[in-house]
């Protein structure tokens, strides 16, 4: 069989393993509650404990569930940049299944061949714990990220998860504005 063939048919064959391996939970607002502790490892290599190391201050998660949410997610970016923002924000890719956990590797590294190394630190890969996190805010309809922004004690106190908007940047600005007071 030729390379290229052969490329073809184990990326055709990957792809329906990684979608036959996850489940999908219908989305859901969990405003008010307490984000679950999960752990996953920054691109960076460190390890890092959701929502503990936010603990005591407010922090901005934005959670992807597909590879094409990052075009959402890269809006939220430059925007927080472009605002000034300075909350602690994570950009946290969550992947269940089974199957993501087994090419972790391969995946973080796509990730980090896109992702300029001083910005690794920011972006905490969810596997083991994933699921966890796509039963918390639901996972049907992954396209548009999940921005969460959690209080000191790591409550969600704002939710989104239809796609950026300026109103709703104008939104996130007024809850952090709160819990800065």
């Amino acid at each position: 069989m030729k390379p290229a063939v052969l490329a073809v048919l184990v990326a055709v064959v990957a792809g329906i393993c990684l979608s036959a391996c996850s489940s999908t939970y219908p989305r859901r607002d969990p405003l008010g509650q307490p984000f679950p502790r999960v752990e996953g490892q920054a691109l960076d290599g460190t390890a890092v404990t959701l929502p503990n190391v936010g603990a005591g201050q407010p922090m901005l998660l934005l959670i992807g569930y597909q590879q094409n949410t990052q075009f959402d997610l890269d809006r939220w970016l430059l925007a927080l940049s472009q605002s000034n923002w300075t909350t602690k924000t994570y950009e946290v890719p969550t992947l269940p299944g089974l199957m993501p956990g087994m090419f972790s590797g391969f995946i973080d590294g796509g990730m980090r061949r896109g992702i300029p190394q001083e910005d690794w630190g920011g972006v905490v890969t969810l596997y083991g714990d994933a699921t966890q996190v796509a039963e918390f805010t639901g996972n049907d309809d992954g396209l548009p990220g999940r921005v969460l922004l959690l209080d000191k004690d790591g409550r969600v106190v704002f939710f989104h998860d239809r796609g950026f908007s300026l109103g709703t940047l104008a939104k996130l600005q007024a809850a952090r504005a709160q819990l800065l007071k």
